[in-house]
């Protein structure tokens, strides 16, 4: 490394927010996207922004559908290289979340550039680059801008066959629910930015944030898996909720099922909680009925913002055996059960934690 990378801020120093802890409260967003329905959309638009899906997506003909998304924020870890990688990771993870395989990518890239070197920018770059390669996929463009925070992303672009799209919409009654990752990214970068955060501890979220949820088109060629997202930055809890609501059924979380990593707990308990936490729950804790008991910490981590988090997958019951055996083919060892899936209940909250 340059000198020349010592004597500049660290990333996360430089960024008012991290990772997808970085997303507008989900609350607030519903308001902004709520003007914009109403518009006349094409037949070929199979997904769109109705039910807060993934990505959007559009048929191109009898066997192929175009899955196009973008996802981008401020740093969450202050090596470059690493930074680069979770935000490819993050991105692309859209792709798979629709069942979709990728096929190329555009770089978004908005930096300081007075402030960063450009040895610090390229590194950047360089680890989106090698998450790019992983999948198979070039990074055939893209965009920079000069800005007061550092911003990196990417425009993913996928395939997938028209019958195999897999919306956060279509769970039925009496499917199950099942995570591809541990949960506590939002905690781990809190942690991080306080200088909290132990080297074993940093291992473990990065290892997470950069593995691509490559099962995803696997997943999506099953019959019996119905329904599909990736938890991201409106914690659990709120993709949970985007699930329940556009399918039009009650969700319900096994909290004691649900995979939390190693030593979140502890840093949750002194104080490494994300803003973004607390606004995820001011803008859906309204839907969510908790049991007796629940505590502020498990709330913070029910709702903490997940970057590169894991596939939610809801499927049959006489499908779960091929669901796990296609996230252990993948190397997902800790993917769970974590819930089911009920007949809506009226006048009750769509999400129920147990």
């Amino acid at each position: 490394m340059t000198s020349s990378l010592h004597t500049e801020p660290r990333l996360t120093s430089l960024a008012h927010g991290g990772g997808c802890g970085c997303k507008i409260a989900p609350g607030v967003l519903r308001d902004i996207l709520g003007k914009m329905q109403g518009v006349s959309l094409p037949a070929q638009l199979l997904v769109g922004i109705d039910t807060a899906d993934d990505a959007a997506v559009y048929q191109l003909n009898d066997e192929q559908a175009l899955i196009a998304t973008t996802d981008f924020f401020m740093p969450i870890v202050d090596n470059p290289f690493d930074f680069g990688r979770i935000a490819a990771t993050n991105a692309i993870s859209d792709v798979y979340a629709m069942g979709g395989k990728p096929i190329l990518a555009l770089a978004l890239v908005g930096m300081p550039i007075n402030v960063l070197s450009t040895q610090t920018i390229g590194r950047i770059l360089e680890g989106g680059q090698s998450v790019c390669q992983a999948a198979g996929i070039p990074i055939a463009g893209g965009h920079t801008i000069d800005s007061v925070e550092p911003i990196y992303g990417l425009v993913a672009l996928g395939l997938v066959h028209p019958s195999r799209v897999k919306r956060n919409a279509s769970a039925r009654v009496g499917d199950l629910l099942v995570l591809g990752k541990p949960i506590g990214v939002g905690v781990m970068s809190a942690a991080l930015k306080k200088e909290q955060l132990s080297d074993a501890l940093y291992a473990q979220m990065l290892a997470s944030t950069t593995q691509l949820n490559t099962p995803g088109p696997d997943l999506a060629a099953l019959d019996g898996v119905h329904a599909l997202t990736d938890v991201t930055g409106f914690g659990l809890a709120g993709h949970a909720l985007e699930m329940a609501r556009g399918s039009s059924l009650d969700v319900h979380i096994d909290w004691s099922a649900v995979p939390v990593f190693e030593g979140v707990r502890d840093l949750a308990q002194q104080g490494c909680v994300t803003g973004a936490s607390g606004r995820n729950w001011q803008g859906y804790g309204a839907e969510v009925a908790l049991p007796t008991g629940f505590g502020a910490v498990e709330q913070a981590l029910l709702s903490d913002p997940q970057t590169s988090g894991g596939l939610l997958v809801s499927c049959a019951p006489d499908a779960l055996a091929q669901v796990m055996a296609v996230f252990a083919q993948h190397g997902f060892a800790q993917a769970c059960v974590v819930g089911h899936v009920s007949a809506r209940q009226a006048d009750a909250p769509m999400l129920r934690v147990v």
